[in-house]
């Protein structure tokens, strides 16, 4: 979770109710607004796709200045983080004149509305209809795992987190299943934590929100410690986050000549996760799992070769036919020779690895509450705002 456990708007349909709201109060004290500005508001209503929290803070602030002018609200207490969010949203508009304001929210609906596709988010594969925000499907002994939220660059929400864990329970038990893949759909492997994953906190709860993620985290990593087959990572794109650090614990990671690894725990305040901090320093030596750990470097799929992260680099045209052919390779090869063997290499250090996963996710619990990280993802989401 390499990105924070704090929300920083509420969901998009309280959003929606809330903006409504705003919107009668305002039209009762100041008249009847143009028409193209009650069309965007029952557009905004109609959307299907959730635009994410970037987009749902400058819509919030367009309407706010659009219907009441210049921020004229108390800035909120410390821990109030989403009051924050939306304050600065709001605040950083400055003296954008009411006009100026309803025409921005106009045109940015209006984009919103007229590039809204149907969501694959909710896609199921033919072989499961089990799961929403993932494809899987069983094929001559192959369990795939595909991240299907490609609207949203595959980002992790809490549902994806519980289902991740299922469909690897599932491989796992599952005695037609000789090995398991996981990849991505669209362009991305995946983007780390949606965002948005906690909503609703209240201010004065924030410490039973990190020790809850705490424990999810702590679960999560563990199914990937514990997984008993062969398990293959497909890296079809950009990859940031927990979607970096636990590729440590795969039995090998193919990725595309297009992929780039990330983990920017220090940018945001927080810690490794994922084991990372014991499995990239054996695998990269200290000095080369720092860049990534410490100090936010971003690496391409070359340099993630040269670091021990990943197995083979493929050219992203032929990424799909080689993968298939490599692991359908795999998966005729004796299955219970392989488990064995995986289980011979993990239990050399499958408690420490336990340990390790159980301690990082303590140390983030805390930083998860820190101001230093509310901070930095406070600045975080400033300068996403302030390029849209």
């Amino acid at each position: 979770m390499a990105a924070s456990m704090v929300t920083i708007v509420s969901r998009s349909s309280k959003l929606i109710t809330s903006l409504q709201r705003n919107f009668h109060i305002s039209l009762r004290a100041m008249g009847a607004y143009d028409a193209e500005f009650n069309k965007a508001k029952d557009r905004l209503n109609s959307l299907k796709e959730d635009p994410g929290n970037d987009v749902k803070l400058k819509i919030y602030a367009l309407f706010k200045q659009a219907t009441v002018g210049k921020c004229n609200a108390p800035k909120p207490g410390m821990m109030d983080i989403v009051g924050k969010y939306k304050w600065n949203a709001w605040n950083d508009l400055g003296n954008m004149s009411q006009d100026d304001a309803q025409k921005e929210y106009i045109n940015l609906v209006d984009t919103l509305a007229g590039s809204e596709a149907p969501s694959s988010d909710s896609t199921q594969s033919s072989g499961s209809q089990k799961y929403e925000t993932l494809l899987t499907s069983i094929n001559d002994g192959v369990y795939s795992i595909t991240l299907n939220r490609p609207n949203k660059k595959n980002a992790i929400t809490l549902q994806m987190y519980e289902e991740l864990m299922s469909a690897l329970k599932e491989a796992a038990e599952d005695k037609s299943v000789v090995i398991a893949t996981m990849t991505g759909s669209g362009d991305y492997y995946c983007s780390g934590n949606d965002l948005s994953n906690f909503m609703n906190i209240d201010p004065n709860n924030i410490e039973k929100m990190a020790i809850d993620a705490g424990k999810l985290l702590e679960r999560f990593v563990s199914s990937f410690i514990d997984f008993p087959k062969p398990l293959i990572g497909l890296v079809n794109g950009p990859a940031v986050g927990v979607s970096v650090t636990v590729l440590g614990l795969f039995d090998a990671v193919y990725a595309s000549d297009r992929a780039t690894f990330n983990t920017p725990f220090s940018n945001l305040g927080q810690s490794p996760e994922g084991c990372s901090s014991y499995v990239f320093p054996k695998l990269m030596g200290a000095a080369k799992a720092n860049e990534l750990l410490l100090f936010n470097k971003k690496i391409s799929a070359a340099e993630a070769f040269h670091r021990n992260l990943i197995t083979q680099v493929i050219p992203d045209d032929v990424f799909v036919k080689e993968t298939s052919a490599r692991v359908a390779y795999m998966a005729k090869l004796p299955p219970q020779s392989m488990s064995y063997s995986k289980v011979l290499i993990r239990d050399a250090e499958r408690q420490t690895l336990h340990n390790v996963n159980k301690e990082e996710c303590r140390v983030l619990v805390g930083r998860w509450q820190s101001q230093e990280c509310m901070n930095a993802i406070m600045n975080f989401f400033q300068q996403k705002t302030s390029k849209l």
